[in-house]
């Protein structure tokens, strides 16, 4: 049976900012001397998002987590890279609005980031985005990243 942590009954040994200035980490210990981490992010308004359907729901995070691992695969070395996309795409989306954005923005926001950070990865999104049905919709995509890619060259 697993022993239950009161955090308030734990003193902190070190707190480090994240470098993105969004979240702090803190390395805890108890009375006992068992150590663990926390993490604190700051709050946010409330995201809105439309959906194609016409309803709008809170902006989910681990939705939205769970939507790029289960669609990129195991093209990201862990499940914090699929976070950090995950929290570079809000970001953009925060920018974009205060209050509410649509389920596509964030579908062509998460592919904006994945473009800059990993090639197939992208490619996977972009099928499971966009619902390709043909090869050559893949073949499209393709062509399309490896232009980007030879403009950013030059």
């Amino acid at each position: 049976m697993a022993n239950k942590i009161k955090i308030g009954d734990s003193k902190v040994l070190e707190s480090r900012e994240a470098l993105d200035g969004t979240m702090i980490r803190r390395r805890r210990v108890t009375s006992d001397g068992i150590r663990f981490t926390t993490y604190e992010r700051i709050e946010m308004p409330e995201l809105i998002v439309r959906k194609r359907s016409g309803n709008r729901e809170v902006f989910d995070r681990d939705k939205l987590i769970t939507s790029v691992r289960r669609s990129v695969g195991k093209f990201f070395q862990s499940d914090l890279e699929v976070e950090a996309v995950v929290e570079e795409a809000e970001s953009r989306l925060r920018d974009i609005s205060e209050d509410e954005v649509t389920s596509k923005q964030i579908g062509e926001t998460i592919l904006e980031v994945l473009s800059e950070r990993n090639e197939v990865a992208y490619v996977r999104y972009a099928s499971v985005f966009k619902e390709f049905t043909t090869l050559g919709e893949f073949e499209q995509v393709i062509r399309e990243q490896r232009k980007k890619k030879d403009k950013a060259k030059e």
